[in-house]
């Protein structure tokens, strides 16, 4: 049966709450989840003015996958969607030097003659380019080739996919198989301080040693698929870079071309571990190949990639490991992928995709932010003329880190949400030097065009009242901010009740249920919610919970309630009788959400109970809100048994209840089993019933008959008859 719901939940209103709360930044893990423009964070969490940076190259690709420089002094880069390789002049002018057969170029490198390799994808070939003319120089038949590596002894080594082959080649056309992996791919390829060979593999994130044709070391095996840069320190350490947490295909360029994949989809790793030592390479199985995609030459339906997000994964690490072959993690994030890193005489420099950030860990352990791009990832660092330089994807740019510091930065805060409209007030900030702040507010959960305009927060924040707020700081010179903290006032929202349960206490119940038959109707509860939902219905009309009888009766009404803005709440409990027009209190000022009391205090009859939730201990003006029960039934009192003398074999009696609908009716004859039977018009749907017993066939002599009736609440009317 449906419940009817007399309580009303009241309507919120307008009210700002009585306490402040104050939104503060001030460490390292708040700031660096806002936006930099020439600005650095410390590990201390203390903003300054960054070095200067600036755009030295921007070609018409969407993606720079690699870099590479010549003894002279000059840089290639080669990018994708349309595989172009261009150069980059020590007299910083820029000039397209080949357009590959292939959409991308992932990578490059140089000899000591100058000469220039490029490795292209898909259907993998490495063209050398020397003099402005390219030439195909080695066909290992592959799918991809990831990266390119020349040695000391002028060989070239090549990393493949999806075979995960390393080959060397010493001439044109003249090349070796001279590692297999067993992997995928072979994402990276870089050599130690002794000239050995480095590879970094995929999906099982296998860093080798090759010291020989067909004879490797494994340094470490890494819980993160790919290994993605490599990189040696002077004093023989070695540092790489993992991915794998959260990574996706690369999206489509506009022009439809083929999707770009920084390697294989990656597999799913849940922990990073830290070995003393690697193990010697085994037969590992290689992996189901993964999609390869399709070249620009081959028109296909441009598709958006996405990024898998899974909570509480590392998405990359790097790793430390020491010439004894013992591993440490140095730094790991479940928001940040890693995709370079250059190592500077136990400094570390780094480059991520949240942002295009450039990160540096210092040799004492300390990790700050130096600069961020705003680009999409910065897929290469590479240092040139003792300057760091850096190439970026989603907008194809080399952009150059000065070791002059810049004029002036911004720094632009994550939104914050105040739960609800709230007023703002003073804007602080502890900072030295020159520093402006501004501030904007919105409804909108992200920034847009509904949102206000910047206004400068001179004390007071001057931005509109609303929900999320921003704020926005400028930095001249030798600047720096430590912290800045927005006090507001949240706007008070009012309480809510969602339901109120009204039972018999446990004693009672056990008692019910050890007096009632398996076919009894056991007790039971009704919850009101405040969308009026209640149990299953079983007729129509309103549904009537029926409290039962039993010894040490007691009440206990409870309920749900809760305040949105966290406030502590006082309840008020009410109740009133069928045919009674005013609700009386049964308690006030309760700071629990149950009520107890005596049973017997409340006759036979319909009552409601209402629960009224008040905020009003936390505001100075208080917010109310109410719930009212469905109706409750209670009936203490059995049904009483009337008869009429027996008349041959055939016995009428009548069971009339003052409260509650009949259940059941059963009988027994000198002490036997109980015995069901049905009132005359066969239904028992009301509270007074007739019933014909058949007595024939019973023995000769005198036998007792108990009749017994229970009704709603399971009370049990007796009466014994004795039959002659």
């Amino acid at each position: 049966m449906a419940l009817s719901l007399a309580g009303v939940v009241l309507a919120p209103m307008l009210m700002w709450g009585s306490s402040p709360a104050v939104w503060e930044m001030s460490s390292f893990t708040e700031f660096v989840k806002g936006r930099f423009q020439n600005v650095a964070l410390s590990r201390g969490g203390q903003i300054s003015v960054a070095q200067r940076f600036e755009t030295v190259f921007e070609g018409t690709e969407p993606y720079i996958w690699c870099v590479a420089q010549t003894p002279g002094g000059e840089i290639y880069a080669g990018t994708g969607n349309r595989g172009q390789v261009y150069k980059l002049g020590t007299d910083g002018k820029s000039a397209l030097v080949w357009t590959a057969p292939q959409p991308e170029i992932f990578a490059l490198a140089t000899d000591t003659k100058g000469a220039v390799y490029a490795g292209t994808s898909p259907n993998g070939k490495v063209y050398r380019i020397q003099g402005g003319k390219a030439t195909e120089y080695f066909d290992p038949r592959s799918e991809y080739i990831w990266a390119l590596a020349v040695g000391k002894d002028g060989a070239l080594y090549v990393g493949t996919g999806n075979e995960g082959v390393i080959y060397r080649v010493t001439a044109t056309g003249t090349g070796e198989r001279y590692y297999e992996t067993g992997q995928a791919n072979v994402t990276s390829l870089s050599f130690d301080r002794e000239g050995r060979l480095l590879a970094g593999s995929e999906p099982n994130g296998i860093l080798y040693r090759i010291e020989a044709k067909d004879k490797a070391f494994v340094l470490y095996d890494a819980n993160l698929p790919e290994i993605r840069a490599i990189a040696t320190d002077a004093d023989g350490s070695i540092y790489a870079v993992a991915m794998g947490g959260a990574v996706a295909h690369k999206a489509q360029s506009a022009s439809g071309a083929g999707a770009a994949p920084v390697s294989g989809m990656p597999t799913i790793s849940t922990s990073i571990t830290v070995t003393a030592e690697g193990a010697q390479a085994g037969d590992i199985k290689p992996p189901a190949p993964p999609e390869i995609p399709k070249p620009a030459s081959q028109p296909q339906t441009a598709a958006v990639a996405t990024a898998v997000d899974v909570t509480g994964v590392e998405r990359s690490a790097i790793y430390k490991i020491h010439t004894d072959h013992t591993v440490e993690t140095l730094w790991s994030s479940k928001e940040e992928n890693v995709y370079d890193l250059i190592a500077l005489n136990g400094e570390l420099l780094f480059g991520t995709d949240v942002g295009g950030r450039i990160y540096r860990f210092s040799a004492d352990r300390k990790l700050s932010l130096l600069e961020q791009t705003n680009e999409g990832e910065i897929n290469r660092l590479f240092r040139a003329g003792g300057a760091t330089y850096a190439a970026t994807g989603n907008k194809g740019r080399i952009y150059k880190l000065s070791d002059e510091q810049a004029a002036r930065g911004t720094y632009e805060s994550p939104v914050y949400d105040a739960g609800s409209a709230a007023r703002w007030g003073h804007a602080a900030f502890v900072a030295t030097g020159v520093v402006k702040l501004w501030t904007r507010s919105g409804n909108a959960i992200r920034p847009d065009r509904t949102w206000s305009d910047w206004a400068e927060a001179a004390g007071t924040v001057a931005s509109p009242n609303a929900r999320y707020i921003q704020w926005k700081a400028e930095l001249t010179g030798t600047a720096r901010i430590d912290s800045v903290g927005i006090a507001y006032l949240p706007q008070n929202n009012p309480p809510a009740v969602h339901s109120i349960t009204v039972l018999a206490n446990a004693q009672a119940l056990a008692a019910q249920s050890k007096q009632a038959s398996a076919a009894a109707t056991p007790a039971y509860s009704i919850t009101v919610t405040d969308t009026g939902d209640a149990g299953p219905a079983t007729s129509t009309g309103t549904q009537v919970q029926t409290i039962t009888r039993a010894a040490s009766q007691s009440l206990t009404v409870s309920w749900q309630a809760d305040d949105p803005d966290g406030d502590k709440l006082v309840y008020a409990l009410y109740f009133r009788g069928e045919g009674e027009r005013d609700w009386k209190p049964l308690r006030t000022n309760l700071h629990e959400n149950t009520f107890s009391m005596d049973g017997d205090a409340l006759a036979d009859g319909r009552y409601w109970f209402r629960v009224v939730a008040s905020d009003r201990e936390a505001n100075s003006k208080g917010m109310e809100a109410e719930l009212q029960s469905a109706p409750v039934l209670i009936d203490n009192t059995p049904p009483s048994i009337r008869w009429k003398p027996v008349a041959g074999n055939a016995l009428d009696f009548e069971v009339t209840d003052a409260a509650s609908i009949l259940k059941r009716c059963e009988y027994s004859i000198d002490a036997g089993p109980w015995t069901p039977v049905a009132p005359v018009d066969g239904f028992l749907d009301s509270k007074n019933a007739r019933f014909q017993l058949d007595l024939s066939g019973r023995p000769a002599g005198e036998h007792v008959l108990v009749i017994r009736a229970f009704d709603s609440g399971n009370n049990a009317g007796l009466a014994r008859i004795v039959l002659q």
